[in-house]
């Protein structure tokens, strides 16, 4: 457990004095002279833009580097009690267990008990203790109840949780988790911090978690907050004392909701408030009476702007009646993924589809592409049914963005990736060579028309495949988890360009469970759990609303909890005047250095 107020902090498990690190790939270091200690039953959170090095930094804690990554060291790093470069990679994973952002990956067994003992395994552990430790892992991260299903089977939560499990079969000492709500809908993001704080709390593990989805993370307390830039450690210190500080949003990294409302409330939080949170800090008179003459003397614009997102457009993109789609689940099984949605998208709108993992937003967004198909119901592109059509057609209609880019790309070179589509399509060479022009000027890409794909950023192959698809010139661009795991600045700039395409007339449609996102940048958003439609509205009144947004497996966001201790009866006009506020903002630009 963390040490209490006065206590004697446990024994230093994790230490690095002047430690550098630089790939054999590189020609500059990643890490600079990074001094961290990291005591026994600490939690600790590591936020920082992308490319600042969190990453790496992860990777020489628990032994990636030297043993699977090249490179040149400098300084000293202990890992509980020895150099990870000195040691087999085997005994600091004794000690040090890894949760990627993608449990997927991690995933080896057939069953969740399988896969919890795949390390035993390799530890050659007689079977016959196997079961028990497997049982008390599998305990422990809350998915005792699993152990025969298949991995695959299980919702994101569940999968983070056996991910979890398989680490602590080897009861570690220390967590380490990268991106670990990357992937999570927002309760469930939620009830992974709160896994993680009671194997905390109760049960003695040093949890390490680098994390862009801050205010998530300080759902629980945490003991320290250490943000990187360029490679080095900014500040090392409380939450509280950061939160404070101004750095975070100086190097680019979102405070929670409340905490940067304040400040542009002109009532800035001090560190002896404790702002982890909005239900718990100490708010002052002051505070209180600055953030309802903020809300007061709202812009008249933005609140006509809320009423306008409303108004019945002439032309409609998408009208879906009463839609269903049953997918098969075994050879004799289906399994009702969307049940009788009906909904319409105008032509020139921007719209969010909320819900939790397994809500049925993407199974929606392809049966829309043509990729599923409807077993009941209709789907009209552009006011025709589309029953009939081919998936070509549907192609020629609606454009599909996938999370990952690296599930779209396969040319070597971006020109030829552009013109992959339209070569199938049968365009001709002078048509392909005019749109690839016009989608890379547009998309901010005609500075790399040359380079191959490999020598682009994450964020920059992500507007590569949104070139792609824009250069077959489809009436509606449908984006699935668009920002997932991307830090603030890079976020701000890539829903910048979204917002660009929308303004030239694209029709955008986001699937999401990132609710800063929906609030920001929606016009409206479509709620969906378990394959229903549940809400179509607002999004700042959608995130208003605790009883909607626990149907949905959403959270309300601090700005709610702010609202409710300023006496605000219209919670509503809180969020409407921060969102306008904060799109007024800028954000410092990201780098385009490939993140580490």
């Amino acid at each position: 457990m963390s040490a209490a107020p006065g206590e004697t902090a446990g024994e230093v498990l994790i230490e690095l004095a002047g430690y550098s690190f630089q790939y054999r790939a590189q020609s500059a270091p990643t890490l600079h002279d990074v001094d961290l200690v990291v005591r026994r039953g600490e939690k600790i959170a590591i936020v920082g833009a992308s490319g600042s090095g969190k990453s790496t930094l992860i990777s020489a804690l628990n032994g990636m580097i030297p043993h699977r990554h090249r490179g040149t060291a400098s300084g000293t790093i202990r890992v509980a009690g020895a150099d990870p470069a000195t040691v087999p990679l085997v005994r600091t994973a004794a000690s040090v267990g890894t949760v990627l952002q993608d449990s997927n990956s991690q995933f080896v067994g057939l069953t969740v008990a399988e896969d919890i003992a795949f390390s035993l395994e390799n530890q050659r552990v007689p079977h016959e203790r196997m079961p028990e430790r497997v049982r008390a892992a599998a305990e422990l991260a809350g998915i005792g109840d699993r152990l025969d299903a298949s991995p695959r089977e299980l919702s994101g939560g569940q999968k983070q949780r056996v991910a979890i499990a398989g680490v602590l079969v080897d009861e570690v000492e220390v967590l380490l988790l990268d991106e670990p709500l990357a992937n999570l809908d927002p309760a469930t993001g939620r009830a992974t911090v709160e896994l993680l704080d009671e194997l905390h709390r109760e049960h003695g593990r040093t949890v390490v978690i680098v994390e862009h989805r801050l205010e998530d993370v300080l759902h629980r307390d945490v003991d320290r907050i250490v943000l990187m830039a360029d490679g080095r450690i900014v500040v090392d210190a409380p939450p509280q004392e950061v939160l404070a500080s101004g750095l975070l949003e100086a190097h680019g990294i979102r405070p929670p909701l409340h905490v940067a409302a304040l400040a542009l409330a002109g009532a800035p939080v001090t560190a002896d408030q404790r702002p982890s949170r909005a239900r718990d800090m100490e708010l002052t008179e002051a505070q209180i009476g600055a953030v309802r003459r903020w809300v007061a003397d709202a812009p008249p614009s933005a609140e006509a702007d809320a009423v306008t997102r409303h108004e019945p457009a002439a032309l409609t993109a998408l009208d879906l009646e009463q839609v269903s789609c049953a997918l098969p689940v075994g050879p004799d099984r289906e399994r009702l993924v969307v049940d009788a949605v009906t909904a319409r998208v105008r032509r020139g709108e921007i719209i969010g589809v909320l819900g939790s993992n397994g809500a049925g937003k993407s199974t929606l967004a392809k049966v829309v592409c043509g990729f599923e198909r409807a077993t009941g119901g209709t789907v009209r592109i552009g006011a025709v049914d589309a029953a009939s059509w081919s998936l070509a057609e549907h192609g020629r209609h609606v454009g599909f963005v996938l999370q990952e880019p690296g599930q779209m790309l396969s040319r070597p070179l971006l020109t030829e990736e552009i013109a992959l589509g339209l070569r199938a399509r049968g365009a001709s060479e002078e048509e392909i060579a005019e749109r690839t022009a016009a989608v890379l000027e547009v998309c901010g890409l005609r500075p790399y028309r040359s380079w191959p794909l490999s020598a682009l950023s994450h964020g920059q192959r992500k507007r590569v495949t949104i070139a792609a698809v824009l250069a077959l010139e489809p009436e509606v661009l449908i984006l699935d988890e668009p920002t997932a795991g991307q830090d603030h600045a890079h976020y701000s700039e890539f829903m910048g360009f979204l917002r660009e395409l929308h303004r030239r007339g694209t029709t955008i449609v986001l699937i999401t469970h990132d609710m800063h996102l929906a609030l920001e940048h929606t016009d409206r958003v479509l709620v969906m759990s378990d394959g229903r439609l549940l809400a179509d509205d607002d999004p700042a009144q959608v995130l208003v609303d605790p009883e909607l947004t626990a149907r949905a497996h959403l959270v309300t966001t601090g700005l709610y909890d702010l609202a409710e201790r300023c006496g605000l009866a219209d919670p509503h006009a809180l969020v409407r005047r921060f969102v306008d506020a904060d799109r007024a903002v800028p954000v410092a630009p990201p780098s385009d250095g490939a993140p580490r």
